[in-house]
């Protein structure tokens, strides 16, 4: 049995929502502790909602350009995208039929696959690949291919696996129009299930879950031009390869071929699902033109309010958020926690650094009582760890925060900027690790932020200064001695500084009061200093008017 996961139907705005966004933000790196950033002097949110526009001409009957039956091997993807980039750019354009080009987002979702025509249901294995359809926002055309042994299929469209007509009552196309994505089923919590395990779908975003985790943030292959005047850029993944996997093994492996105006690409996936699930990723990159503006490892998530930040909210729920905060271990194997905020404008932070450990958005606080949304579950949202492997040199982890007023948008983004530019007519390969779960970084040693909290310092009467209270969890043995805490700004002035036990967390709360004086934005950072070598984390933050 197949049980499609209830978030599906409540995030679908999320999957269609390619938002292009990002206007009047200027970027600068700093690495004396602080991040650094320039405030976008607009009020209004940043968030656009537009997704990428359709195609509107071209032919329609040639559907078939990469994922072709005939020989396969790990370097055919990489070939396809290597003479790709010998070529200009073409925007492919497939329209739709007439029937289905304009339909709304309910006919759209009337289209459901039958979970019967599952890709090696009949076969037994454990995975069992569906697809979607084209139609409302998913207007591209996806070339979708099966791999088995040294072959590749193509695999054509085919109408009758797919159910409609409560909604939709135009019938579906005959033609080979191709597919909008795929997803991937597993009994990942039951055996007795075939829960969802990972998709792909919408430009080169793609989700994956752990074990007893419903779907929140999102992954990309490449992010180009994020928070740039002109606009972003948002390169497609336009073919698939998915490799038939063994009776034996917990394996299963895509391919994908990227493109855009500025790139071709070639990415391996190598996928196990479990507690966290794992994805290898390996990818190959043949820039058409020099790419100055460029995040490795992008991923994509929404924060909206929490007990950090509830100024200006009404909202009966506490927290709202598919992630709370960025964790990063740099090249030196300090840990840096910094919580994510829903600015007034939008804000663009850099962490340089050199051989990053890893990054990734997580997601730690786990009481459904800190959230209280019977329907929504952002307490059983995956956390994602990127682990870059090798020696990915200079560069930073950039974060974006843009203003939201709604949950629907994803307003987070964090990702790793070379420090140098992607060299037109070059190949540059890299790879890295990604793990989807509740706890996908852990350190059974490690003292780590579990929660942060801001509100007026002084509760009987109106002020400027802020008071921050940051809570630490203890992993393993609580110290015999109590650490010394640091608090320092680059701007406004730190006050009444106190470290207490909290034995809520096996751990500590640090108090301390900000006056920002007549200042708009400032780096916030706050360390604890132990007498034995132990992982700390360090807390950053900025505040802003």
């Amino acid at each position: 049995m197949i049980r499609v996961s209830n978030a599906v139907q409540r995030h679908a705005q999320k999957l269609i929502v390619l938002f292009s966004l990002l206007f009047g933000a200027s970027l600068l790196m700093s690495d004396n502790g602080f991040a650094t950033g320039i405030k976008n002097t607009e009020t209004s949110p940043s968030v656009n909602s537009e997704p990428v526009k359709p195609a509107k001409t071209g032919d329609a009957n040639n559907v078939v350009r990469f994922a072709k039956t005939g020989a396969f091997d790990n370097d055919t993807v990489v070939r396809l995208a290597r003479q790709l980039a010998k070529k200009p750019y073409v925007a492919l354009k497939d329209p739709l039929p007439e029937s289905l080009a304009n339909i709304s987002y309910d006919e759209y979702r009337d289209i459901r696959f039958k979970p019967d025509s599952a890709v090696w249901k009949a076969d037994g294995l454990p995975y069992q690949m569906q697809l979607f359809h084209r139609g409302f926002f998913f207007q591209d055309l996806i070339e979708i291919a099966l791999v088995e042994g040294n072959k590749s299929t193509h695999l054509s469209y085919d109408p009758s696996m797919f159910s409609a007509g409560e909604v939709l009552q135009q019938k579906l196309p005959t033609e080979d129009i191709g597919y909008s994505g795929l997803r991937v089923h597993y009994p990942l919590n039951n055996a007795s299930y075939f829960d969802e395990l990972f998709v792909f779908q919408g430009a080169s975003y793609f989700r994956a879950l752990g074990k007893g985790n419903a779907y929140g943030l999102s992954a990309r292959g490449l992010a180009i031009k994020t928070a740039d005047p002109t606009g972003e850029e948002f390169p497609i993944f336009r073919a698939f390869w998915v490799e038939k996997p063994n009776y034996d093994t917990n394996l299963i492996v895509v391919h994908a071929l990227l493109d855009s105006p500025s790139v071709s690409g070639a990415y391996r996936f190598s996928i196990r699902p479990g507690q966290n699930t794992r994805m290898d990723v390996e990818a190959v990159l043949f820039p058409r033109v020099e790419i100055s503006k460029v995040g490795l490892a992008p991923a994509t998530s929404m924060y909206m309010h929490s007990p950090n930040g509830r100024q200006q909210t009404d909202d009966f729920r506490p927290s709202v958020h598919d992630s709370d905060g960025l964790l990063m271990i740099n090249g030196r194997g300090e840990r840096l926690w910094r919580p994510l905020a829903n600015p007034r404008t939008l804000q663009v932070s850099a962490f340089m650094d050199n051989s990053p450990q890893g990054f990734g958005l997580m997601q730690r606080e786990r009481d459904y009582a800190n959230y209280q949304d019977l329907e929504a579950h952002y307490e059983k949202r995956p956390s994602l760890w990127v682990e870059p492997v090798g020696n990915w040199g200079a560069g930073a982890v950039v974060l974006t925060e843009i203003p939201t007023q709604s949950e629907i948008h994803d307003n987070i983004v964090a990702f790793w900027k070379p420090a140098q530019p992607l060299a037109a007519g070059s190949e540059y390969r890299f790879s890295y690790h990604l793990s989807w779960g509740a706890q996908p970084e852990e350190n059974p040693e490690a003292i780590v932020v579990s929660r942060t909290a801001s509100g007026r310092a002084d509760i009987a009467k109106p002020t400027p200064k802020r008071l921050f209270v940051i809570d630490y969890q203890v992993q393993g043995d609580k110290p015999a001695q109590m650490p010394v805490p640091k608090v320092r700004t680059n701007a406004g002035v730190i006050s009444n500084v106190v470290l207490r036990d909290n034995p809520a967390t096996n751990g500590y709360r640090l108090s301390f009061e900000f006056d920002p004086g007549e200042v708009e934005l400032a780096e916030l950072r706050a360390e604890l200093t132990l007498q034995e070598a132990r992982p700390v984390e360090t807390w950053l933050y900025r505040w802003t008017l």
